[in-house]
């Protein structure tokens, strides 16, 4: 399972010009799932997002969580971020999931988040074609997979 996570000051989600979800200040998580994925994954990627100490403390430094600052989280189901990009010019996606397995998933990280969040998280649209619209802090982009656990 593979994230990107991103600090924001706000971000929010249109499915054919129609809102779907939007939040303030806090993380806008796109979230790609392989075959071999399965509740593990969910739970250890989770709590990493929600321990990460991304956001500044009073003296400017990384230094405090989502949990600390009581952020807002919204999550973006994203196959592409399985890319295989190894031959020719046309990227193969051949390694994540089909949706049989990875929309279970994707709606079990989005619960379990929530609950270690104590609060509901955003969610963009499972499988459809979505704007994703975000005000990256910082910038602070982060690339975390349950694979490598870096």
């Amino acid at each position: 399972m593979r994230a990107v996570i991103q600090r924001v000051s706000r971000a929010s989600v249109t499915v054919e010009e129609a809102p779907v979800s939007a939040i303030g200040s806090g993380l806008l998580i796109l979230l790609g799932i392989e075959e071999i994925d399965g509740e593990e994954d969910v739970e250890w990627l989770a709590r990493k997002i929600t321990g990460m100490r991304i956001f500044e403390d009073g003296e400017g430094r990384m230094n405090r969580s989502l949990l600390d600052t009581g952020g807002e989280a919204i999550v973006v189901s994203q196959f592409t971020l399985h890319a295989s990009t190894k031959k020719g010019n046309r990227p193969s996606f051949i390694r994540a999931a089909p949706p049989e397995h990875s929309e279970p998933l994707y709606r079990q990280f989005c619960e379990f988040l929530s609950g270690c969040l104590d609060k509901e998280v955003g969610r963009g649209r499972f499988g459809a074609m979505m704007e994703v619209t975000l005000t990256n802090d910082g910038p602070v982009t982060i690339v975390i997979d349950s694979r490598v656990r870096e």
